[in-house]
């Protein structure tokens, strides 16, 4: 099932997506710094992936593009307007849309209902018209349905539309975490993790949805699954301990000593005494950086009635 023409997007109608752009981002939490001196862009109608061992930053730096944590220093621009800690309940006016490294759908409602929610933002009908159910709220119901339905067609799970969300096999559910992202049709697509969970045989179906999404947004992904990453990524970018320590395509990313050093382990010449330093720091990242900034996100979400969402 397709959209109309005047909500175009889903079909690959919608102008490309806006360019995101990371400055110079530093994140303390107390005296941890969870980020220091990030930059980064993630180009229009590209693939950009984020990356890095447990604890390196990674949902930190999402959680600061969608202000749910203020930098403590530097700039985050979409499309060349300043969002730096910006509110997160403006970034769907915005056409920013980002998926949880959970699920993050509501129970009592069905599918369909929960990737209602994702098109709110774009409803006709006011709180009083709702309430008093006039015709144009009738309207406004059906024709957000029908975004909602096309969304779920495209990541195959229209069938489910009438489902509660506790019914379902995990992978399903992730896919109607995705419909809900793309109902609103953003432009700047960020999935936390969007791999989670899933098995083998589900990634490379997951990898065709993520590249037919990037022919319409731009999209920013943070993943563990490295045979994922190498296989849909334009652009990485590796966090360390809070720090980039490589930027590139997938096969230059690869080839990086730094990257092998993050990942293993492993020592590589004139990294040694930073690497000390580092790892102090970056031991309690997991258990206040990462933790503080997912929380925050959390709350500001809403999700509450939602289900956990884990941790990087």
């Amino acid at each position: 099932m397709n959209g109309s023409s005047s909500d175009a997007g889903l079909d690959g109608s919608r102008p490309a997506g806006g360019i995101l752009g990371v400055s110079g981002v530093t994140v303390r939490f107390g005296g941890l710094t969870a980020l220091d001196d990030v930059s980064l862009n993630a180009a229009p109608r590209q693939i950009t992936g984020i990356i890095g061992p447990n604890g390196a930053g990674k949902t930190t730096l999402l959680n600061s593009v969608c202000g749910f944590v203020k930098p403590s220093s530097g700039t985050i621009s979409f499309d060349g307007h300043d969002i730096t800690g910006i509110r997160p309940h403006r970034l769907a006016d915005l056409g920013i849309a980002r998926t949880l490294q959970g699920v993050g759908l509501f129970r009592g409602l069905s599918v369909a209902e929960n990737v209602m929610i994702g098109a709110t933002h774009v409803a006709r009908a006011g709180f009083w018209s709702a309430l008093f159910g006039l015709p144009w709220s009738d309207r406004d119901e059906r024709r957000l349905r029908e975004q909602a339905m096309a969304a779920l067609s495209r990541v195959g799970a229209a069938e489910m539309a009438d489902s509660m969300p506790d019914t379902l096999a995990y992978g399903v559910r992730k896919r109607v975490a995705l419909a809900r992202a793309l109902v609103g049709h953003p432009r700047l697509l960020l999935l936390d993790e969007p791999a989670s969970g899933l098995s083998e045989k589900e990634l490379p179906e997951l990898g065709q949805l993520i590249r037919e999404f990037a022919a319409e947004a731009s999209v920013v992904v943070i993943e563990h699954r490295m045979d994922l990453m190498m296989s849909i990524c334009d652009t990485i970018f590796v966090l360390d301990f809070g720090k980039l320590i490589a930027t590139g395509t997938p096969e230059q990313v690869q080839a990086d000593p730094a990257v092998t050093a993050a990942y293993l382990g492993t020592e590589i010449p004139g990294r040694e005494s930073e690497a000390e330093e580092d790892a102090g720091a970056g031991a309690g990242l997991d258990a206040a950086g990462e933790s503080a900034g997912q929380e925050a996100g959390d709350s500001a979400a809403g999700e509450s009635e939602a289900e956990e969402v884990g941790h990087d």
